[in-house]
């Protein structure tokens, strides 16, 4: 299939490159200057926030191994879309973040998770959605700079750049295998091994009324668990991820290990949008997960089902 241009305004370039570079079926990376007046400009013309360009990273990736959805809520990971003109420790209208396309067709694409985003936060997102008028490589020191200079300034958390490689190490993993108790397996004891997880596995749809109990990482567990019943039966119930602080404090919450403190589930998509499985993953600390968490691993279960059920 023939690769695909997308364009990300996300605060500081440098970070937000490291950060696509890193996802897989990102093919290329170019930092750049989008959607200004000035003609070929320099960073040092940008940086004075006259020329009406935003810092922006040119993604060029493979659409049968990402999609521009995946991409989008990527993009979103690493950005706070309530704040305008700046990210980070940065601040200017250079910072500001923004989505850029070429091509009409990806407008219903992004649209939609715009939408989704901006009914999460309950708020106007301050984040531009428009075709990309036009577009300025910067100079050549600041390409892939983060590779170059390893202690540079990155306004990107480090839990993102985590998830990011596994992403890119789970594509690989997964990739051509359509057995879906071997792919759960693998997963399970990447995600256990590389993020350090107290417990990590699937439950698998049995019937309509339970889970049972599939491949995982980490102490023996329940069985079963019925639809609705505990943080894994309600997310199967929700057909929506679940993050719980404080599993004491979840109604009807299912102590299958009394070190488990705080949880994150996530629902795995089969055909026609029903959920077939869903990743459970514990900690012995409370308030471990987060959105961060919630985005890539939703991100992870996509590539996961498009092997095994697509």
């Amino acid at each position: 299939m023939q690769e695909k241009k997308i364009y990300f305004a996300a605060g500081c370039f440098w970070g937000a490159e490291h950060f696509f570079r890193k996802l897989p079926g990102v093919t290329a990376t170019l930092v750049g200057f989008a959607n200004g007046s000035t003609p070929s400009p320099s960073y040092r013309e940008v940086y004075t926030d006259t020329t009406g360009y935003a810092e922006t990273v040119e993604v060029t990736y493979d659409p049968s191994r990402i999609s521009l959805t995946q991409l989008t809520e990527a993009f979103f990971v690493i950005i706070d879309p309530l704040s305008l003109n700046r990210q980070g420790e940065d601040e200017g209208t250079r910072y500001r973040t923004g989505i850029y396309w070429v091509d009409s067709e990806d407008i219903a694409l992004i649209e939609a998770v715009y939408a989704r985003e901006e009914m999460e936060q309950d708020n106007t997102l301050c984040v531009e959605k428009e075709p990309l008028r036009n577009f300025y490589p910067a100079e050549e020191e600041h390409q892939d700079y983060l590779i170059k200079h390893a202690d540079g300034y990155c306004h990107v958390n480090l839990k993102a750049l985590r998830y990011a490689d596994l992403l890119k190490e789970l594509s690989s993993l997964v990739e051509g295998v359509n057995d879906e108790v071997a792919v759960m397996a693998n997963t399970a004891a990447l995600l256990h091994e590389t993020m350090k997880f107290f417990w990590t596995g699937f439950y698998i749809v049995a019937d309509d009324t339970r889970l049972t109990l599939g491949p995982f990482q980490g102490p023996v567990a329940c069985y079963s668990i019925g639809f609705g019943k505990g943080v894994c039966g309600t997310s199967w119930k929700r057909a929506a991820s679940v993050v719980v602080e404080d599993v004491e404090q979840f109604p009807g919450h299912i102590a299958c290990s009394s070190a488990s403190r705080s949880e994150i589930v996530v629902p795995l998509f089969g055909p026609e949008g029903l959920v077939r499985a869903v990743l459970d993953i514990d900690s012995d600390r409370l308030a471990t997960f987060d959105d961060t968490d919630r985005r890539m691993l939703e991100i992870a279960m996509a590539i996961v089902a498009g092997e095994i059920y697509f």
